[in-house]
């Protein structure tokens, strides 16, 4: 199988971090440029001030001059423009100003050039020792408003920010939601430094998400809980600065912000599992490359007015188990499993020796005949795969699957709602979750489906898809992640020309639509894919 790294582009992304200097190493441009490099892309450093700091004082923040940080600035864009910026310690307001209009400025001419560069905002304001590391009291970051893609305040820094104390999580929430607003940004409010007070076991973020690209509809304009197990270390120098980087590191790759936030997560918590104390303050993670180990990743709830931090929350993160006992599990390999509109073409590819198909009906303008010839095709296709003992899946039409005792059915994230899922449960129907995203794919896996497809890994014009093509870099690290969970199905414009490189991915199985379907043989495209893909290696 081939490794996620092993399918990388070769020339690395350029992260940015624009931030202060840790003479101790744990926290700051020198935490930033080894979780950045450790996350396979080329990092930049733009120096904002020089700190004298230990692991258990800061004695000194000297900010560096505005022609000095102007032309940092200006260096590097001429030659190592930036896919992601990550921007940390600001010491003063006179910085904030500076760098705001320098950040207008440049944003106008990336997007002249069709060119978004996400930017990430630590707001740090205190060394984890407790000093305070800004000059001039709180500062005021509203001239970075619509510049930025996330920031990410601890529960303390939220409060700064708000002008007020937070002393539950409704309040937490409301501040979160309301900064969204004033700085026109997603945020990422976190709670893992509010310690027990919050919650004994779980580090609980909350993701506010504001008009992010590239995402489901489903998740946008939405507020998510990420609960992650609490690590049991006092070496969390760092963790902030760490945290955001990672978040700028994994969107240079070509990720989306939920993704990248999810992933960032994952990353600082096997951090804390490795950390080490080299002085006598609090220490400093350890690096351990693109995390690759489900536990490290949260588990994600939605917020809701009436259940804005769920009991469920917490027994699932620390069970991972759901309140779903598990879909139908699939036992033989799915294969290459076509995906097609009628029955006519699905009768004749199981002649063919498909065992694993998927009827996915497109829309007629007739309502009434549309229901009408609907539904009579769902049972014509049932009734097909039990004659051939095969596994058809009906493509979104859950109640009917369940009226006519369906092998299984394949829906995507934005169809998901408990009550279909908990009657497809009763049933005992498989089911099949699409997933476009690390995220995604973590919600899917909550709901312990049959199996994830993972998509469009390329190119594709059956669906109008929000998300971009995948690539192979990115089903890679899918795999690596999944592997060994259930079963993984990657589709999207796979052809013959590209069976050896997915299969090379590890992924178990692919489902395939225009290859066959548009093909002047279907049922010999078929046989022909399907013996190419048995006899890859």
């Amino acid at each position: 199988m081939t490794s996620a790294r092993q399918v990388l582009p070769a020339v690395r992304p350029i992260v940015w971090t624009i931030a202060g200097s840790d003479s101790g190493g744990g926290a700051g441009i020198q935490a930033d440029l080894a979780t950045m490099s450790d996350l396979d892309t080329h990092a930049c450093s733009v120096i904002s001030a020089v700190t004298a700091q230990s692991s258990v004082t800061v004695s000194l923040v000297e900010a560096v001059s505005a022609q000095m940080l102007s032309s940092q600035l200006n260096t590097l864009v001429t030659d190592l423009p930036p896919d992601a910026i990550k921007i940390g310690l600001l010491a003063d307001q006179r910085q904030i100003a500076l760098l705001a209009l320098w950040l207008r400025d440049q944003q106008d001419i990336w997007l002249k050039a069709g060119v978004k560069v996400p930017v990430i905002l630590d707001p740090v304001m205190v060394a984890t020792c407790g000093d305070a590391l800004a000059n001039g009291g709180a500062l005021d970051f509203t001239p970075f408003k619509g510049l930025l893609t996330l920031i990410t305040p601890n529960v303390s820094e939220l409060e700064v920010l708000a002008g007020h104390c937070l002393d539950d999580v409704g309040a937490c929430i409301t501040a979160a939601k309301k900064l969204a607003d004033v700085l026109a940004t997603s945020v990422l409010a976190k709670g893992g430094d509010r310690g027990p007070s919050w919650c004994q076991h779980q580090a609980n973020d909350l993701l506010v998400c504001r008009d992010v690209n590239g995402i489901s509809a489903k998740h946008q304009w939405q507020s998510f809980w990420l609960s992650s197990i609490r690590e049991a270390s006092g070496n969390n120098h760092g963790t902030g600065c760490t945290l955001s980087s990672a978040i700028a590191a994994v969107m240079a790759h070509g990720f989306v912000l939920n993704d990248a936030v999810v992933v960032a997560k994952a990353y600082v918590s096997a951090g804390l599992r490795g950390s080490y104390q080299p002085g006598k303050g609090a220490g400093c993670l350890a690096r351990t490359a693109w995390p690759r180990e489900l536990s490290l990743f949260p588990y994600i709830k939605q917020v809701t007015q009436q259940d804005p931090l769920p009991a469920a929350l917490i027994n699932n993160a620390l069970s991972r188990t759901g309140k779903l006992k598990g879909f139908k599990k699939i036992d033989e390999a799915l294969g290459l499993y076509p995906v097609v509109a009628d029955v006519a073409l699905l009768e004749m590819l199981l002649k063919a020796g498909a065992k694993t198909l998927q009827l996915r009906i497109k829309d007629t303008k007739e309502q009434a005949l549309k229901e009408q010839s609907l539904e009579q095709q769902i049972i014509q296709a049932i009734a097909l795969g039990r004659d051939y003992q095969a596994r058809v899946f009906i493509n979104d039409h859950w109640q009917l699957a369940i009226k006519h005792q369906a092998y299984g059915v394949h829906l995507g994230q934005e169809d998901l709602i408990e009550s279909n899922l908990k009657q497809l449960d009763d049933a005992d129907i498989a089911l099949g979750l699409s997933s476009h995203s690390y995220f995604e794919i973590l919600l899917a896996k909550q709901h312990n489906p049959s199996y994830i497809a993972f998509g469009h890994i390329f190119p594709t014009t059956t669906k109008v898809m929000p998300s971009k093509p995948q690539g192979l870099a990115k089903l890679a690290r899918y795999v690596s992640l999944m592997k060994g969970e259930l079963p993984i199905v990657a589709i999207g414009g796979i052809d013959a020309s590209r069976l050896a490189s997915v299969k090379a991915t590890g992924v178990d199985d692919i489902a395939v639509v225009r290859a066959v379907t548009e093909s002047d043989d279907p049922a010999a495209a078929f046989k022909a894919l399907a013996q190419a893909w048995l006899e890859e290696s």
